[in-house]
């Protein structure tokens, strides 16, 4: 009878060998790929490469997306962020239980997964790794076949349904092990490791807190963060200011209902996003509209501007605010 596992496949260089090696063994293999607000890349690109390394190697691959569940480890991640608002720990239990699930339901043997001891400052330390198999379920159902070597067994690994002896004892942050082993086993299209998660931006984790200490952390006002330049005014509004034509178009797509609507059409220059401030919110967000365009070193600019979806509309006349004034108000 085949041995069946789960893998969670993000698509990088570490799940794709980790994948490799238990293809190898003859273990059958059902890949998932989970999915957050915070990918880097699109809702549809963030799985591309975990879809293109799955056709490749004939697994089945499963992509769940997390949107509100994912929200609330970000609002109060029990073991706290990283560096910036990245609750690495939380994240991986959260992970690890849906991957548990499935295992469970496809009467699969084990999880495992491309990690490597060592290379990630949070969620890769040894004491981070027995809290999230606890936490998970998984204590002896989860295995890491690049770093198996520098564990104790697992379950699979004593009843011989896993060659010990096949696997790794890669540790740290160097990826030259890695690569080596890459170059053996003939893999040589993977995505630069430059990480997966917003969430470790400085730049955009200022956006996020920002989010959190007015309780505003919601899955409509997240899609807004990836973009433009974002500013909070003295009343408490949010402004965001488009930073090429396609946010412009973006933006305004994305109008809702009370939201102000602001530009320097016909001078060049961008569309602005008052985000249900008040009219005295406009003159303000107008400043700040007018200094990023291209009348940004005039006297006086023209901006207009209309209430979403159609709730009035005006123009006023303003001085561009000031490069330190900007700074002032703006949160990236």
């Amino acid at each position: 009878m085949t041995t069946k596992a789960i893998a969670l496949l993000s698509g990088g260089l570490d799940s794709t060998l980790a994948v490799n090696l238990m293809i190898q063994q003859g273990i059958e293999v059902i890949a998932l790929n989970f999915l957050t607000p915070f990918c880097r890349c699109s809702k549809k690109g963030c799985g591309s490469e975990a879809v293109k390394v799955a056709e490749k190697l004939g697994v089945e691959l499963r992509v769940q997306y997390l949107g509100e569940e994912y929200l609330c480890i970000v609002r109060a991640p029990a073991h706290g962020y990283g560096k910036n608002m990245n609750p690495c720990v939380d994240c991986r239990i959260l992970i690890f239980s849906k991957a548990r699930k499935v295992m469970e339901e496809e009467g699969a043997s084990f999880v495992f997964t491309g990690e490597v001891l060592g290379e990630r400052p949070m969620s890769q330390r040894r004491d981070s790794m027995r809290i999230i198999e606890k936490e998970s379920g998984l204590v002896g159902r989860l295995l890491r076949p690049l770093s198996a070597q520098l564990f104790s067994p697992i379950l699979a690994e004593e009843e011989g349904l896993v060659d010990r002896s096949k696997l790794l004892a890669i540790a740290g942050r160097s990826r030259k092990p890695q690569m080596r082993l890459a170059k053996e086993m003939g893999v040589d299209d993977y995505p630069c490791p430059a990480g997966g998660c917003l969430l470790t931006d400085p730049v955009y984790a200022r956006k996020v807190k920002d989010l959190m200490e007015r309780s505003e952390l919601t899955m409509e006002n997240v899609t807004l963060l990836r973009i433009g330049r974002h500013f909070r005014l003295k009343d408490s509004a949010k402004l965001v200011v488009g930073r090429d034509q396609n946010e412009n178009a973006k933006l305004e797509s994305v109008a809702r209902e009370g939201d102000v609507i602001l530009s320097t059409f016909p001078l060049p220059g961008p569309v602005a996003l008052l985000l249900k401030g008040d009219n005295g919110s406009i003159e303000l967000s107008a400043m700040i509209c007018a200094a990023h365009s291209d009348a940004r070193n005039e006297a006086e600019v023209q901006v207009s501007w209309r209430r979403a979806p159609d709730s009035g509309s005006g123009m006023v006349r303003v001085s561009p605010l000031s490069a330190d004034m900007l700074e002032h108000y703006r949160i990236c």
